[in-house]
């Protein structure tokens, strides 16, 4: 079946989340990459007891709460001075180098944005960035007031794009977002940014591996510039 659409994950697919390191150091000194990572990892896991508490805030609040524990964990108070600053970063996150490139190659073809930012945090984050000019549609998972791997999430992209889901190929770097993806019933690339030899950290080990939850990728690719190749070798 012939790809009619490409569907990305902006954090961490798009978007490097980490890229708010630097800030994160200068606000903590010593204590930034613990920050950054922590953050992340949390601000995931704030998304899935959320929508499994039926207690849903929008990732802007729990992206606020994530950022609250990290600050902590470290042993530093939360405060205007260091939080707000770090926050608005997700707003300037810096795409991945790959970005732009695989974007423009794509150009002519159907890309939308799939992802748990809303829909300010998503307008505002592809203007500052410049990738607007390639993604036509952007989809929040907002409207259905859960997070991904819910399939409600997924089920916002048929009826937003017009197509078919076994007509859709999503991209994604975050596994867990591949499998509810692939159990969703879409195509799916998996960009292994972080392959079986990349950086020894928590974050790195737990981003550089599949779940063990029986939904494999169609197909595993190290970076985005595989993409059109890819698209292009399936019609």
């Amino acid at each position: 079946m012939t790809i009619r659409a490409l569907v990305f994950d902006a954090y961490g697919t798009l978007y490097d989340v980490q890229s708010v390191l630097a800030k994160a150091e200068a606000l903590c000194p010593g204590k930034g990459e613990v920050v950054t990572q922590l953050w992340r990892l949390k601000q995931l896991e704030y998304t899935w007891l959320r929508s499994l508490m039926l207690e849903y805030e929008d990732f802007w609040q729990v992206t606020g709460a994530a950022l609250d524990f990290a600050v902590r964990a470290v042993g530093v108070e939360p405060n205007d001075a260091i939080c707000e600053p770090l926050i608005e970063n997700y707003l300037h996150l810096d795409p991945y180098p790959d970005a732009r490139a695989t974007l423009a190659a794509l150009e002519g073809r159907k890309l939308a944005i799939l992802s748990n930012g809303t829909p300010r945090m998503l307008q505002a984050l592809l203007r500052n960035s410049g990738l607007d000019q390639w993604i036509e549609t952007v989809i929040s998972v907002d409207s259905v007031r859960a997070y991904k791997p819910h399939p409600s999430c997924y089920g916002l992209v048929e009826p937003a794009l017009g197509i078919a889901r076994i007509e859709v190929l999503f991209v994604s770097s975050n596994s867990f977002d591949v499998a509810g993806a692939k159990a969703f019933g879409f195509k799916v690339a998996w960009v292994r940014r972080a392959g079986a030899g990349g950086q020894q950290t928590m974050f790195g080990m737990l981003r550089g591996r599949a779940e063990e939850l029986g939904h494999a990728p169609d197909h595993t690719i190290s970076a985005l510039t595989d993409l059109p190749g890819l698209v292009r070798a399936g019609e």
